[in-house]
């Protein structure tokens, strides 16, 4: 399915400008924009991937992750082709590269009020944006987080952030989370290694907090790439200065796509930079794709009590009394349940 494109401007030539992403591409007459999914068609822009789903899936809340919005959950997690990325680790590249080098849009059409649907039967609590990158299929996102809100589901993007300020307002209304990549503290790296910028992902997620949104990041950490002490002290001291109560998931690099000869991250050096997390005030500081590792538990801010243990993507315990330690009843950041007692809930401050 396509449909017109939400967010763009006509030009006098014909060509559009899309304000979608921060590329904001110029796109001529038959065209398309850096993510392969937006077509200019005779001075209207399209989107071609509109209602048309690569992937639809039931996952646990942890994967996407999410560690402090709605512990133990599922939820129901969709994705089109096309990515505005070109990361030469991406880990679904499969899908979130092939429409710039077939043309060709894959896929299942489902509604956006058949994809709620499918989530309340399957027994979700949220609807999760991801797999490839959600800006890029922002039509059929803000529809279907427009009747999910209504539903009473939560909705949350796993994003690169590299959206416009004039996207997540947009959606803002029905935004409540977003898992949002840090992949590097270095605009050099962002230009090499992903095709992209770092000041406006910053600028994201600065406006991510403001509006209220429930914000955790994520660093891919790459041996030899990103994984300096002074790099990691800047993105630790960047989330810290945005809220110590945000919570920073550095994630295990395994050679893939265009990396296959570089080495997997040593778990060491995971360990170090949680410590240089934890030297920067940070409350939650999380290791990731080292099933069993004890960075996967979320500590007490306080007391440091294990509120939630966890192996990989299960919980095995919980000690929370009401959204609170059940030690020092210190309160558990986050969005912990789908009322307004919850510590967070972005929709009790609407």
């Amino acid at each position: 399915m396509i449909r017109e494109a939400f967010l763009y401007s006509r030009n006098e030539d014909q060509s559009v400008q899309c304000s979608l992403c921060a590329h904001r591409c110029v796109i001529a007459p038959e065209r398309f924009g850096i993510c392969g999914v937006r077509g200019n068609r005779d001075g209207t822009l399209y989107s071609m991937v509109y209602g048309t789903l690569i992937a639809e899936h039931v996952d646990p809340i942890e994967k996407k992750p999410f560690f402090h919005v709605l512990p133990g959950s599922r939820s129901y997690s969709v994705a089109t082709v096309g990515c505005n990325f070109r990361c030469a680790f991406c880990q679904n590249a499969s899908i979130s590269q092939s429409p710039q080098k077939t043309r060709m849009i894959p896929g299942e059409d489902v509604s956006p009020g058949a994809i709620v649907d499918q989530a309340i039967r399957a027994g979700c609590q949220s609807v999760a944006y991801t797999y490839t990158e959600p800006t890029v299929y922002f039509e059929t996102a803000y529809e279907t987080a427009a009747i999910a809100h209504d539903r009473g589901l939560l909705n949350l993007f796993i994003t690169n952030g590299f959206m416009t300020s004039e996207a997540l307002k947009m959606i803002e209304p029905y935004l409540d989370a977003a898992n949002v990549d840090l992949k590097s503290f270095r605009d050099e790296f962002y230009k090499k290694y992903c095709g992209g910028r770092l000041n406006p992902v910053l600028e994201t997620l600065r406006c991510m907090k403001t509006l209220g949104i429930w914000v955790e990041i994520t660093t891919l950490l790459i041996p030899g790439l990103n994984d300096s002490e002074d790099e990691l002290r800047d993105i630790a001291a960047f989330i810290a200065g945005l809220g110590k109560e945000i919570p920073w998931h550095i994630s295990r690099f395994h050679p893939q796509y265009k990396m296959p000869d570089r080495p997997a991250t040593p778990v060491s050096s995971l360990h170090r930079a949680m410590e240089i997390g934890h030297e920067a005030g940070l409350h939650y500081v999380y290791s990731g794709n080292v099933p069993g590792d004890k960075g996967e538990n979320t500590l007490c801010s306080n007391c440091k009590t294990v509120l939630i243990e966890r192996y990989g993507y299960q919980i095995r315990a919980v000690r929370l009394d009401a959204g609170r330690c059940n030690v020092c009843q210190a309160p558990f950041d986050g969005i912990v349940e789908l009322n307004p007692q919850s510590t967070f809930d972005k929709r009790s401050k609407q």
